[in-house]
């Protein structure tokens, strides 16, 4: 059996773990941050004890699994990341964040089962790729990285033919997001970000785009 003490050490583990990852996700703004990253993590360590000491206490006189009950933490938690995962328009967000929620969890199941080492090496991999190769990513990409916006009145197909523009121009399409303009119910926000790998100008890119049928003003930053 485990003792008080240690169920208390790999509780407190559980949520400093979990907390270190939740900081690099608040600090970033995202919906799930310190307190829900924290909560994941200690819920999953609660769980894998649990399932342990019943485990332990039925040990030989019955056919129990001992991760029956720690494996539904797995199944829990896609429940709470389809809730982070968001969808505006053509624009899809929250998935590295539900991806992490998943990995947090499986942080806490590891420290709930004692396996510490593998639990901070998991922490420690975690917080360099979203902080690290975020960053890194962010360099590679700077100078081939822009954002359109398009005004534009409220045609039949009118994105596609947007889409269909920068695609002649071999431009790469990485998020879409369409609004309504404020004031306007004819009207809409086009909003592209967008891998300027063939080096098109920003003259020549808003020059073609403004030639589409309803736009009526392009700005590129």
């Amino acid at each position: 059996m485990v003792s008080e003490w240690e169920m208390l050490m790999r509780l407190t583990l559980s949520c400093v773990l979990g907390g270190v990852i939740g900081y690099e996700r608040q600090s970033r703004r995202k919906s799930a941050g310190l307190r829900t990253n924290m909560l994941v993590c200690l819920g999953s360590c609660l769980v894998m004890l649990i399932s342990t000491a019943i485990y332990q206490s039925v040990e030989g006189r019955t056919n129990a699994d001992p991760a029956r009950l720690a494996a539904q933490v797995v199944s829990g938690i896609g429940f709470l990341g389809a809730g982070a995962i968001m969808k505006e328009g053509l624009t899809v967000t929250g998935l590295t964040t539900a991806a992490c929620l998943w990995v947090v969890a499986g942080v806490g199941l590891a420290v709930g089962g004692g396996y510490y080492t593998a639990a901070l090496l998991a922490t420690g991999l975690v917080f360099v790729t979203l902080g690290a190769l975020s960053r890194i990513d962010e360099w590679v990409l700077h100078d081939n990285h822009i954002l359109l916006t398009v005004f534009t009145r409220d045609l039949p197909g009118q994105l596609v033919h947007v889409n269909e523009c920068l695609e002649d121009m071999s431009l790469t399409v990485h998020t879409v997001k369409t609004t309504r303009a404020e004031g306007s119910e004819r009207s809409l926000v086009l909003e592209f970000e967008l891998f300027n790998h063939a080096k098109v100008t920003g003259a020549t890119l808003a020059d073609a785009v403004g030639r589409i049928e309803g736009v009526t003003s392009v700005h590129i930053s």
